[in-house]
């Protein structure tokens, strides 16, 4: 996956050209004292805060446990507030393997992994280098309407007592948008309600995040007590104060420019209810579901000429229009076709990925679209037979998702979306990184849901999406 990522020569020009841009006319709103900018795979990555820094003195930074790490070791600012595998391998070859965030208690692809000797450990932290996971320890829930009845794990390890879960680390920045906190919806205090705003947390939002920050304190960083809630109060005021999204295109420019709306300032003042837009008649205001959930590059639909920047912002719009119109017949989606009771529902990208401008769902509502399947299993990671404990019937998934905390077979598989903000910086997709690249992430939706896109439109979505 480095081919995303610049080379050092491309890093040095791109240093040259941010340093150049403070002192030229640039777009509208292209450098304020609110936002940190970072080069990324596409561009420029920026972070909007209220207080124009980074207060790296905030409990995120520090070692609050006791295997040196901090939130930050795994939440980096220029990779969107999460990792990926090109930053890992550079910190893994600058220290050796022995940075904190190569830990066995959850780096590794097993607790008990060898990490004698640099060989040894970039085998044991292949997961982490290669795609950028972690490993999550669950087990079946005593409860469970389930059994683990094999387990074929390449690391000799999984069981019943702690299934090996291997996750992208979501980011730790536009948080006001969530309506659910990790991928299964663990830290999730209680279901959000509105009224919320972007960037002011609720109540139910506020009490999840401390619980993670805290539960990531005494699990990833192994602390040997909780911090205190003054502590937490820090780390969660200063998380979500956080924005950040795209603000330059190599080839579209300022992604803020001729009318068009990117970047994270605009995305800080975002007006945000849970349930806004959404799909399935929740949103608690009664405004109907509006497909066309992407504005942020109108404009642009007028442009002319052709040169490059106006053919990449074409491409872009293009892109756009696609996510909010493009029609797609959603079939076996576990937590949508079936809670309805309609095998075919006719929708668009707009239709799960409902927030306005920002692209996750705004309702809590885990979905299984066949990522964990048997079908889609690689050689890297763990497969799992379940068995219903009533029926007999049995699947095989790399993931149960959802169904480890519930304990329902209902739930197996899912996991929440994502939101889309600052996507280019962040690669690899999806929960389990399977997805390499954007124009990966396309495909597998034109695939899974047989869209029947062309090569042009597929590269006008991967286009836009790195935009966000």
């Amino acid at each position: 996956m480095n081919h995303l990522y610049r080379n050092s020569v491309r890093s040095v020009t791109t240093i040259l050209a941010l340093a150049c841009a403070f002192s030229a006319t640039a777009a509208p709103d292209a450098f304020t004292s609110g936002a940190l900018t970072t080069a990324d795979a596409s561009g420029w990555l920026r972070t909007f805060t209220p207080t124009g820094t980074i207060d790296t003195s905030n409990p995120f930074f520090q070692s609050l446990g006791t295997n040196g790490r901090s939130c930050n070791s795994c939440h980096r600012q220029a990779q969107g507030w999460t990792i990926t595998p090109a930053e890992l391998q550079q910190r893994f070859d600058t220290t050796q393997g022995k940075d904190p965030i190569f830990r066995t208690n959850d780096g590794s692809v097993s607790p008990f992994a060898d990490v004698s000797t640099l060989a040894a450990r970039r085998k044991a932290y292949a997961m982490l280098l290669n795609r950028g996971l972690i490993r999550v320890g669950l087990p079946i829930p005593a409860n469970a309407e389930f059994s683990l009845t094999a387990v074929d794990d390449p690391y000799h390890y999984a069981s019943a007592a702690e299934l090996s879960l291997f996750r992208r680390p979501l980011p730790a920045t536009n948080l006001g948008f969530l309506t659910t906190v990790m991928w299964d919806g663990r830290e999730t205090a209680a279901p959000f309600k509105p009224p919320m705003d972007a960037g002011v947390a609720s109540a139910d939002l506020d009490a999840s995040l401390a619980s993670q920050a805290k539960d990531a304190v005494l699990g990833h960083a192994q602390g040997a007590a909780a911090p205190s809630d003054a502590v937490l109060a820090q780390i969660v005021a200063f998380e979500s104060g956080l924005s950040t999204a795209q603000i330059r295109d190599d080839n579209a420019g300022f992604l803020n420019d001729d009318d068009a709306i990117g970047g994270p300032r605009v995305l800080a003042n975002l007006r945000f209810h849970v349930g806004i837009n959404d799909a399935l008649g929740a949103d608690p205001t009664g405004a109907a579901f509006d497909p066309s959930a992407m504005h942020l590059f109108d404009a642009w639909a007028t442009q002319h000429g052709n040169g490059r920047s106006e053919r990449a912002r074409a491409a872009i719009q293009r892109g756009e229009n696609l996510f909010n119109t493009v029609p797609i017949a959603i079939t076996g989606v576990a937590g949508l076709n079936d809670v309805i009771g309609q095998p075919t529902i006719q929708g668009h990208c707009s239709t799960c990925h409902d927030t306005p401008n920002v692209g996750n769902h705004s309702v809590g509502a885990p979905l299984d679209i066949g990522l964990t399947d048997a079908s889609r299993r690689t050689p890297d990671m763990p497969l799992y037979t379940l068995t219903n404990n009533q029926t007999g019937a049995s699947v095989q998934t790399t993931d149960p998702g959802r169904a480890l905390l519930t304990g329902k077979w209902a739930d197996i598989g899912k996991f929440k979306g994502a939101i889309l903000r600052g996507l280019a910086a962040r690669a690899p997709y999806f929960h389990n990184g399977s997805a390499a690249t954007l124009m990966d992430v396309v495909n597998f939706y034109d695939t899974r849901f047989n869209i029947g896109l062309d090569a042009q439109q597929k590269q006008d979505l991967a286009a836009f999406l790195a935009a966000l």
